[in-house]
């Protein structure tokens, strides 16, 4: 199988050594991509000394991602170092370094807080997806991976209603596109995990987890390896569709054990 050996992608969001972003980057790296990772503090240095990787098969870059400039910047760059993209994963969103976005009922979110979360999880990566959108189809080869959530698109969280507009807004996002450019040969998809441990975890969520039918928190690799496929050669007539990665959480009415433990 082709896999993505030899290909160029980009994954956004990868700063955190414990979270999706950085683990599907790496799994990339492994199966022979070269890997531009990027995120909004310098840290991403540190993330692309771990892959381990030389000159031409890696590269890194800070970036702001909802300012339409700083992602020309970041693309630009990206292909100067390892050539035409041919994969982008969106998976930048939720949490950012630095900013608290508070738990709140929908009728007290203000409008700056409004903006913020479908800024960092939508409009992020809207302009991410339109900045590679011609070369892509120039080249008539693209796989772009959006990492949306089963909140939103499946279910909701009370207090959670801009986050889940966003990630549906993925959803819906990725769905039209599909149509626009599958004759391109170019493949939108979603991936949407539920409840995964990663860095920035609460124990709350972690214990969540634990009451899926599998019985535990997901690993940023287990979201990473469906991922990886989705922006492989071989996913080449998978288009506009949703992945849940969520251990059977979100196809079980009870959510605790019948036995109440």
């Amino acid at each position: 199988m082709a896999g993505v050996a030899g290909k160029v992608a980009l994954v956004t969001g990868a700063g955190s050594a414990g979270g999706i972003g950085f683990a599907t980057a790496r799994l990339l790296r492994a199966a022979g991509a070269k890997v531009a990772i990027t995120s909004t503090t310098d840290r991403i240095h540190d993330r692309r000394k771990e892959l381990g990787s030389g000159e031409g098969e890696s590269f890194a870059r800070p970036a702001d991602l909802t300012d339409t400039a700083a992602v020309a910047g970041l693309l630009e760059a990206g292909e100067t170092a390892l050539g035409p993209l041919d994969i982008l994963v969106n998976n930048a969103g939720m949490v950012q370094v630095g900013r608290e976005t508070p738990s709140l009922p929908l009728s007290e979110v203000p409008d700056e807080l409004w903006r913020y979360g479908l800024d960092i999880n939508l409009t992020s990566a809207f302009l991410m997806t339109r900045a590679v959108l011609p070369g892509m189809t120039a080249r008539r080869y693209g796989r772009i991976v959006q990492m949306s959530s089963v909140t939103g698109p499946l279910v909701g969280i009370s207090g959670s209603g801009v986050y889940a507009a966003a990630k549906a807004g993925l959803l819906g996002m990725t769905r039209g596109l599909a149509i626009e450019v599958g004759r391109h040969n170019v493949m939108v998809n979603c991936v949407a995990p539920g409840w995964i441990e990663t860095a920035s975890s609460s124990e709350a969520e972690i214990v969540a987890g634990r009451h899926t039918p599998v019985g535990r928190a997901g690993t940023p690799e287990e979201v990473g390896h469906l991922a990886v496929f989705l922006a492989s050669e071989e996913a080449s007539y998978i288009t506009g569709q949703l992945f849940v990665v969520d251990g059977g959480n979100t196809i079980q009415e009870y959510k605790v054990a019948l036995d109440g433990s």
